[in-house]
């Protein structure tokens, strides 16, 4: 039973783990077609690349060499015929890598390998940024399609009702043509939001093959933002890929410092030689060292490596500081955008209110049809405002827990 119990929770576990939040694609269709972005299987293959490249690091550059040679030897002894003699050398040489160069050639291979690691999660960081951007343009178009389509339905009825006064006298031509007119501006409208919002389903599909496309039944209530400005702008640095970038590249910047200062010291070649002198009368066997000598190009090009410490150092710092100022703003934006929701929401509920009112007084003959019309033009503006705001307050939280890796986090 406890095995059972253990089992069930955590089953639980995933099942809350991969819960879709409100007005998202599904988590695992995100995730599969993030994976499978031909960008993020770029980066993924560059992991390949750097691991080669710590391999061939480890190995060294290094290797052996293997010199022959042949010369003709002419000798005219004093008194003597001329003598000639076939002579052959060979060599077998190999430089030596000093001590403590390897183990820094190691350390930079490896750094390359955790920064190509890195470099992967933040092209599937900048993958879900891109597809929750797109995701919430193809909403917004969608909202604004779905409520033009509710104000043509509206003004549909309208006109439909004024055609059947107009027949029976008891309206004017004026109005009939006044809400003709405003019936043919929203069904223009109506057509240009759902052109726009082909168009943002269109894109989804394209850049992001197999994500679900479904218009939501309808937006999620935007929650209040939990948490300080501190607080967030600590997850977002913690999790930064971007700053974990800047910090690899300072760290391999000081671990090629290093080398280059060690390459001041060059390495030296050591070798076995033999040669096979006048005919075979002379053999020789001999060892050598050879060890060049350094001069100023050495001494430059370690100078240059120390001095490019400080340069990623100094963009390690102004990578932070931008995602510190960016992820402030983010906060602020999104706890900005509930409140801007709510007066929208009120807004546009006074607004219908004040709409039915102004119908009410037309159908009762002490208003104008331009009164009526007018006070609908404002209702419907400020229904679309508090859509979009509303979709705009969501979009801005989920980027903002996107950013902190409590959402779509692959890592």
């Amino acid at each position: 039973m406890k095995t059972l119990a253990l089992l069930l929770a955590t089953f639980s576990c995933g099942l809350l783990a991969a819960e879709t939040p409100p007005n998202l694609p599904p988590t695992e269709a995100v995730i599969q077609v993030l994976r499978a972005h031909p960008s993020v299987q770029a980066a993924g293959s560059q992991i390949d690349v750097e691991a080669a490249n710590r391999r061939r690091l480890e190995a060294g550059n290094h290797e052996w060499s293997l010199r022959l040679g042949g010369q003709q030897r002419k000798a005219t002894p004093s008194g003597s015929p001329n003598e000639r003699f076939t002579e052959w050398n060979a060599a077998l040489e190999r430089p030596l890598r000093l001590p403590g160069k390897a183990a820094l050639d190691a350390e930079i291979g490896s750094i390359g390998v955790s920064l190509a690691e890195t470099a992967h999660g933040d092209t599937l960081h900048e993958g879900s940024r891109n597809l929750l951007k797109s995701w919430f343009l193809w909403l917004r178009e969608s909202a604004t399609a779905q409520q033009w389509a509710e104000q043509s339905a509206l003004l549909g009825k309208q006109a439909k009702a004024l055609r059947r006064r107009l027949q029976l006298g008891d309206a004017s031509q004026l109005e009939s043509i006044q809400t003709d007119a405003a019936l043919a501006q929203a069904e223009a409208q109506l057509t240009q939001a759902r052109v726009r919002q082909r168009n943002a389903g269109e894109d989804l599909r394209r850049r992001y093959p197999g994500l679900p496309i479904s218009e939501p039944e309808s937006i999620a209530t935007p929650g209040a933002v939990s948490g300080n400005a501190e607080e967030w702008i600590n997850r977002i640095l913690e999790h930064s890929h971007e700053l974990g970038l800047a910090r690899g590249e300072a760290q391999r910047a000081m671990s090629q410092a290093g080398r280059s200062s060690r390459e001041r010291l060059p390495d030296p070649t050591v070798g076995l030689q033999f040669s096979r002198e006048r005919g075979g009368e002379e053999n020789v066997m001999g060892a050598y060292i050879s060890i060049p000598l350094p001069g100023s190009a050495r001494q430059a090009s370690s100078d240059a490596s120390r001095a490019q410490v400080g340069v990623a150092s100094s963009r390690e710092a102004a990578v932070r500081q931008r995602i510190e100022a960016e992820a402030a703003q983010l906060y602020d934006s999104a706890v900005a955008a509930v409140d801007s929701w709510q007066s929208n929401r009120i807004a546009a509920e006074h607004l219908n209110r004040a709409a039915e009112m102004t119908a009410r007084t037309y159908q009762l003959g002490e208003g104008t049809l331009g009164e009526l019309l007018s006070s609908r033009r404002l209702a419907n503006d400020a229904q679309l405002a508090a859509r979009l705001s509303q979709l705009e307050a969501l979009e801005l939280h989920y980027r903002l827990q996107l950013d902190a890796h409590q959402l779509w986090d692959f890592d």
